[in-house]
């Protein structure tokens, strides 16, 4: 908001002195002013998201880690929080990686005041805070939730099998199936929300796994079945080494 209201002083005191002490016509006046807002806004934007990129990158950096130093990058983005004041957006988008860290790590409690206030267009934030109403067992705003999540983010593919899968897990399997069926419209050809919607059809589970570590992110499966994926996960890897090796 700071970028705006100092941008639009500038812009505004341009214009008096154009009009009343250069004596140039109000509509020469007025597009200069203009002129000078988006040039002051550009340039105070740019400087706002590049110390706001810089706290992202350099949380990144703590979460790839070994072991991720979480907590440290949850301060990180926190301190960040200081120029939401100057950039619209920049309290959303942080918001919503903090929710994601402490989601990913099984925090739930916290998580979820920040999930509430994530960006829109971050589908993978909003559909965490959709997880999280369908675990409080509040159905209506689940949905209302995943509407505006697939509403800015038609092309996910995993966003439109996740919305399914709740409301099947909700007993809704013919919404649920709807809801595939719409995916699919947007990602026509889709082999993962294709075979999806064949397995409801056919009355058996949905198969997200075939999403990989995306879909465990979101821990609606058991903390034993992630354990025996991410074994999997470490034992192919570290087969594909030995044969790399040979």
């Amino acid at each position: 908001m700071y970028n705006i209201l100092i941008s639009a002083a500038a812009a505004v005191a341009v214009l008096l002195i154009l009009v009343f002490v250069l004596k140039l016509a109000w509509w020469v006046s007025l597009i200069i002013g203009l002129i000078v807002f988006a040039l002051i806004f550009v340039m105070f934007s740019r400087i706002t998201m590049k110390k706001v990129m810089t706290s992202i990158e350099s949380a990144g950096k703590d979460l790839q880690a070994q072991p991720p130093r979480f907590e440290k990058a949850i301060r990180e983005l926190k301190d960040a929080l200081q120029y939401s004041r100057w950039q619209l957006y920049v309290e959303g988008q942080l918001h919503s990686q903090i929710g994601m860290i402490y989601y990913m790590k099984r925090d739930f409690s916290n998580a979820f005041p920040h999930l509430e206030k994530s960006f829109f267009k971050n589908w993978a934030a909003t559909a965490m805070l959709a997880v999280s109403y369908m675990k409080r067992q509040k159905k209506d705003k689940m949905i209302s939730t995943f509407d505006k999540a697939v509403q800015w983010n038609g092309k996910e593919s995993l966003l439109w099998s996740l919305y399914a899968y709740c409301m099947n897990e909700s007993g809704e399997t013919v919404r649920a199936k709807e809801i595939l069926a719409k995916g699919l419209k947007k990602l026509p050809g889709d082999e993962k929300l294709k075979d999806n919607l064949e397995c409801l059809e056919k009355g058996k589970k949905m198969n997200m796994r075939a999403y990989g570590d995306l879909w465990f992110q979101f821990h609606l499966e058991s903390l034993g079945a992630l354990q025996k994926h991410q074994m999997a996960s470490m034992g192919g890897r570290m087969q594909r080494r030995s044969t790399v090796r040979r």
